[in-house]
């Protein structure tokens, strides 16, 4: 993952999880660290706030579930940090390479 990308991802995710944040994240894995302690006191304290993120970010219901339950191979607030940072590399992605081209430089061959 690249500088534009990390940055891209940091900001989609501060803006979601903590939107008075002013420093910036340098790895990936700062960003992971960051997420977590936050999912971690969400789980603690706004469980349904967080569900409600969860669907918001539409990250996989299922993926929730199972990063929540007992047989989840992490700590639940680590598992749904990852799934929340893979969403938003999808959607980065999403919008990298399906950008709408710009209408007026499209011909229309009758």
């Amino acid at each position: 993952m690249d500088g534009t990308e990390l940055d891209q991802l940091t900001a989609l995710v501060v803006q979601d999880f903590d939107p008075e944040r002013t420093e910036s994240v340098l790895t990936e894995e700062q960003l992971l660290d960051f997420l977590s302690a936050h999912i971690a006191y969400l789980i603690e304290h706004k469980l349904e706030f967080l569900m409600s993120l969860m669907y918001r970010l539409d990250v996989d219901e299922r993926k929730v579930d199972y990063a929540l339950s007992p047989a989840g191979e992490e700590l639940p607030h680590i598992a749904l940090a990852k799934l929340v940072l893979e969403r938003q590399k999808q959607r980065i992605f999403t919008k990298q390479h399906y950008r709408q081209q710009h209408t007026d430089n499209w011909e229309w061959n009758d």
